[in-house]
């Protein structure tokens, strides 16, 4: 007898599989893998010069010991705590908000803190809890990280595009998008943005943008979602504070990450909730009733990974990254310069000029689409990532955007002579 196997109706699966928001993350991926050979300016990740596979084993040995004996536990509790699920809102929830204390002067409750599968997870979270009716909406400064718009489709929440502006944000478009909205009959919930070298525009809000856009957000009525993955890499000249480090109202649901700062493989990023629900619960709670039900908990060991990072430099993830610190800011260096060298007669070829991050955007006079990027690759071996991507579908046609994280220098100058190589070819068939 035979037997035909199933076939699954893709019309009869949730709508976000055909998103491309959901298909642009394994878009370079793919194209990385079919040229191996191309350098690759395209990928976000941090630099693995650092790597050391035995500072695994010491920094668990090293949580291990805190939890001897500055938590007072049994030796076989302390194993228990590496080796079982674990608390559901984590088990480094202390350290987080020592680290937050010492690096960011953010004075939080360890209890408003739950630690997340990355901070995919916690963004996935904040948008699940968040979306209760079909008329709840949130707002992204776009061009925006495309895992927050992918989140949002997966819990069935639109997400109304803000304008940038050279301030970071545009705070007028702000408040007439949410007033737009309510018009609509829509309920505009929070505004999820990047201050600090944005992905991808590298673009960074000042200090009085910060305070404007606090003081909005109170009279607006919403929620700010502040995502900071890329604010220890600065250019040398300092920083501002975060917003929730200036946030008096509790306005700023928190997003971090310690892919970038500590170990990305770990998958361990944490979200600081301390909004009070009128249940008498903090928000952090909610949350992690909702996690529950995702991922039940983050990875102990995983969590123990990035708590002996921490504790082996005081808690302090601006000491523990100096060594990386100072290689981005060198590569962002090269980088600018490599290309105001390249193109410095071609007016048609300008490039925004970020204070720290990894990422340059530059703008040209072709479509930068997917179709381009493959050309690239092929032809004259660099990979880079199309803005279209950030912006849903809806801009950044004519612009690319570059990471230097990952490059050597010597990547960088080789890499850019095939750029420079690929824009002279693209152009000259518009002629």
């Amino acid at each position: 007898m035979t037997h035909q196997s199933v076939v699954l109706d893709s019309g009869q699966l949730h709508s976000s599989l055909s998103d491309p928001a959901l298909t642009s993350m394994n878009l370079l991926n793919e194209v990385a893998g079919r040229y191996p050979e191309a350098i690759a300016f395209a990928a976000g990740r941090p630099t693995e010069q650092f790597f050391d596979v035995d500072d695994l084993h010491r920094d668990v040995a090293r949580f291990r010991e805190y939890l001897l004996r500055d938590k007072g536990y049994t030796p076989a509790r302390a194993d228990r705590e590496l080796f079982q699920y674990g608390r559901t809102k984590g088990i480094v929830h202390e350290l987080v908000a020592r680290n937050l204390a010492v690096d960011e002067r953010m004075h939080v409750d360890p209890e408003s803190i739950v630690v997340t599968v990355g901070c995919q997870e916690a963004m996935f979270l904040v948008l699940r809890a968040l979306r209760a009716t079909a008329d709840d909406v949130i707002l992204a400064v776009s061009p925006t990280y495309v895992g927050v718009t992918g989140a949002a489709r997966l819990v069935d929440m639109p997400v109304l595009p803000v304008r940038e502006g050279p301030a970071g944000i545009d705070l007028d478009d702000l408040a007439a998008q949410v007033r737009a909205a309510r018009a609509a009959g829509l309920r505009p919930r929070a505004c999820y943005l990047v201050p600090e070298f944005a992905n991808p525009s590298g673009v960074s809000l000042t200090l009085e943008t910060r305070l404007r856009l606090l003081d909005l957000a109170e009279e607006l009525d919403i929620l700010l979602l502040e995502d900071n993955p890329y604010g220890l890499f600065h250019d040398g000249s300092g920083r501002p504070p975060t917003l929730k480090a200036l946030d008096s109202r509790r306005r700023v649901v928190y997003l971090g990450s310690f892919a970038k700062t500590a170990v990305p493989g770990a998958r361990v990023g944490y979200v600081v909730a301390d909004q009070l629900v009128d249940n008498g619960s903090l928000f952090a709670d909610e949350l992690s009733k909702l996690k529950s039900m995702v991922t039940v908990n983050t990875s102990p060991i995983a969590q123990a990974v990035v708590a002996g990072r921490l504790l082996r430099f005081d808690g302090s993830l601006v000491e523990a990254n100096r060594r990386e610190a100072e290689l981005y800011r060198t590569n962002l260096r090269l980088l600018l310069d490599g290309l105001e060298a390249r193109f410095a007669d071609r007016p048609d070829v300008t490039l925004n000029v970020p204070g720290g991050g990894f990422f340059v955007v530059v703008t040209v006079d072709f479509r930068c689409d997917d179709a381009a990027l493959e050309r690239s690759a092929l032809k004259h071996g660099v990979l880079w990532t199309p803005m279209h991507h950030f912006y849903a579908g809806t801009g950044g046609f004519s612009q690319l955007r570059l990471s230097c994280s990952v490059v050597t220098p010597a990547q960088i100058e080789t890499g850019l002579d095939r750029l420079a190589a690929f824009v002279r070819e693209e152009s000259a068939m518009l002629v």
